[in-house]
This record gives C-alpha cells, sequence and structure tokens, in this order.
C-alpha cells in the first residue's frame, strides 16, 4: 500500500514522470497543465519546496514500495486554519481506494501537523468519484460554482 510523504527535491524525476505517464488521463477530467509546465518543471519543484517551507502549501506525494508515485494530495492556500485540498491518483492505481485513504490521512495531517481547522474542496459534477471520496471523508457539499467551464460543487470538513 503506498505511503504518503511531504514533497521533497529528491522527489523531482519521480514527479515528473507520474505526471507525463498520466498526463493524458488527469486531462480527461480536469485542464492539462499546458507543456510549459513540463519544460519548466525543475524550477516550479523548487517554487513548490519554497512554498512549504514558507508554510503557504503543502504538496504530498503517495509513495509506492517500488518508490513510484501513485499520486499526489496538497494542502494549498494555507491561511487562518483553512486549506484548499487538492489530489490525483495515478490510472493505474485508481479505483482502488488510494484516494479515499490518502484523503483521511490528509485530514489527520492537516489538524495534527499544520493546525488546520478546516479543509476545502471544490469537485466538478462530471467527476462522481471525487464526490465520493470526500463525502467518506467528512466533507459536506457547502454550494455550487463553475470550475474549469464545468459545473461543480463546493465541500467543507470540519477538522476539530
Amino acid at each position: 500500500m503506498p505511503h504518503l510523504e511531504l514533497v521533497r527535491a529528491d522527489h523531482a524525476d519521480a514527479l515528473l514522470a507520474f505526471e507525463l505517464e498520466n498526463r493524458e488521463y488527469f486531462a480527461a477530467s480536469i485542464p492539462d497543465r499546458g507543456d510549459d509546465y513540463f519544460a519548466e518543471f525543475a524550477a516550479r519543484h523548487a517554487q513548490l519546496l519554497q512554498w512549504q517551507v514558507e508554510g503557504t502549501d503543502f504538496f504530498h506525494v503517495l509513495v509506492t514500495d517500488t518508490g513510484r508515485i501513485a499520486g499526489r494530495v496538497n494542502l494549498v492556500e494555507v491561511a487562518d486554519g483553512s486549506a484548499e485540498l487538492g489530489y490525483r491518483i495515478a490510472q493505474n492505481h485508481a479505483g482502488q481506494g488510494l484516494a479515499t485513504a490518502a484523503v483521511a490521512e490528509i485530514r489527520k495531517l492537516a489538524a495534527t501537523t499544520y493546525g488546520l481547522t478546516t479543509l476545502r474542496a471544490k469537485v466538478t459534477l462530471d467527476n462522481p468519484a471525487s464526490h465520493k471520496v470526500l463525502e467518506r471523508n467528512g466533507f459536506v457539499a457547502t454550494g455550487e460554482r463553475v470550475l474549469n467551464g464545468k459545473p461543480a460543487v463546493t465541500y467543507l470538513c470540519e477538522l476539530g
């Protein structure tokens, strides 16, 4: 079973491979990151590490026993005891309960390690699996919005 790790400098190569291998799969449900993301990956990775040092964002990877990355789970826009949750699971690991388990683990970390009291999330209506992941982890739908040009639902999870 993959385990969650805070992103480090030495994750860069595996993280880039994960994003490239799953690019088309992810683009089917969320906007593609664009060619510049991959061309400038080293600088982007360094920026993510700096944001972690500053405490504004926390990026995590799900690492398999063989050292490959099976997914990402991120807490971004950390402020005032709250953060936005985002996650993505590799195509070859989808449907195995990894997202549900990873979100459960990040909820614990958010409260105990990062001192957060609430998490926010948003999911497009055409992504029912992510709705289930959030709802299984205590997230409650709070409203509707448009996300990347598609109807979406906003969620909130109280960590207290």
